[in-house]
């Protein structure tokens, strides 16, 4: 199997395009076109990863975090990153990053913190915008349906929970085919009138070649009447943290409780006890202080997260319990999600998890 068909599948999952200005997913060592001897997924890219996958028989690592942010000017080993991808490039280990556009879908790694804190009744905490689009397409009456299904099976007509919407309707077309024409309908050189359907339907923006593919292939006509329209609509499904309830509700230390259980830590730091008990719960995986206004504002009781700073947990104004269990402790339920993700779609293939521990930060208790 060839790496690009690994990293095609990866990237239709969580597109690259949803990735934020600052990163760097993608395949950042390594050709495409190699054939995998095997995965190892790790939240970090690291010159012992990269070790590992060696004696793993791996020559793809697919990490969380891209071991490159910004331009190298040297490599020559002197710092971890240097050190990293001289061993890759010398070994031909391919390290792919999938990192922001993860952490932007409904099923990444804040669908996977839920999954582990038991969150019901799940939304973005913060929607995406610009990201859906709109196709207008006309079609004969006749072959509506089969273009209908192509463009569902497609991708096309979700909107939150529902799928195959679209809207339809009746109409009349006109066209007057050339000489060197070739018209499903009507004759050469002489107008055409045609009963048709005219179709609607939304859908992400990343899906738009695969659309546009099968509606040509559907599509009867020799050449397609199509307008896309960018949306400001927020998309239900993609954008930055989670938001979801508990079971039932906590006091807030055991709400503390659970959280040191699930994410395995010794000690979180959190803001100042309110006595309010805590059942709406936000969630953003790594470094979330940006999203504090916007769990606040959507009623959360307690909001987790990692890399707060001192002057940040003022921010919860004391109407937010905010738990930061750590970056690293945030971010760890990502590596059996890769893990996870990529053995079910390649059951007969080598889908290893890190037995590297990657965590900079220790604590003394």
């Amino acid at each position: 199997m060839k790496i690009a068909s690994i990293v095609s599948f990866l990237e239709s999952w969580a597109p690259p395009s949803l990735q934020e200005s600052y990163d760097n997913a993608g395949l950042i060592t390594g050709n495409a076109g190699w054939e995998c001897t095997g995965i190892i997924c790790s939240l970090d890219a690291t010159e012992a990863v990269v070790k590992e996958a060696i004696a793993r028989g791996c020559n793809l690592v697919v990490a969380h975090h891209p071991v490159i942010f910004g331009g190298l000017k040297k490599i020559n080993g002197k710092n971890y990153v240097e050190q990293t991808i001289i061993t890759a490039i010398k070994k031909d280990i391919a390290i792919y990053a999938i990192h922001t556009n993860l952490d932007n879908i409904f099923s990444g790694v804040n669908g996977r913190i839920a999954d582990e804190l038991g969150l019901q009744k799940r939304s973005i905490l913060s929607a995406r915008e610009n990201t859906l689009r709109k196709l207008f397409t006309f079609v004969p009456a006749d072959h509506a349906e089969a273009v209908r299904d192509a463009l569902f099976e497609a991708g096309g007509g979700r909107i939150g929970q529902y799928s195959e919407c679209s809207f339809n309707s009746e109409g009349t077309g006109t066209f007057k085919a050339g000489q060197a024409a070739k018209p499903f309908v009507g004759e050469k050189n002489r107008r055409h009138t045609e009963k048709e359907i005219k179709m609607e339907l939304v859908f992400p923006s990343p899906l738009q070649p695969a659309l546009l593919g099968a509606l040509k292939a559907a599509h009867p006509y020799e050449e397609l009447a199509y307008d896309v329209v960018e949306l400001t609509n927020p998309h239900p499904e993609t954008g930055s943290g989670l938001l979801g309830e508990l079971p039932e509700a906590l006091d807030e230390e055991a709400f503390l409780r659970l959280v040191k259980t699930v994410f395995g830590t010794p000690l979180i730091r959190h803001t100042a006890l309110s006595g309010r008990p805590v059942k709406k719960v936000a969630v953003c995986g790594g470094a979330g202080s940006f999203l504090i206004s916007k769990a606040l504002s959507a009623g959360a009781e307690a909001y987790i997260t990692g890399d707060m700073k001192y002057h940040e947990f003022f921010d919860a104004n004391s109407r937010l319990l905010i738990a930061d269990p750590g970056h690293f402790e945030t971010e760890q339920f990502t590596i059996p999600l890769l893990q996870e993700v990529l053995a079910k779609k390649f059951p007969t293939f080598a889908v290893l998890k890190t037995e590297v521990e990657t965590n900079p930060v220790r604590y003394f208790t």
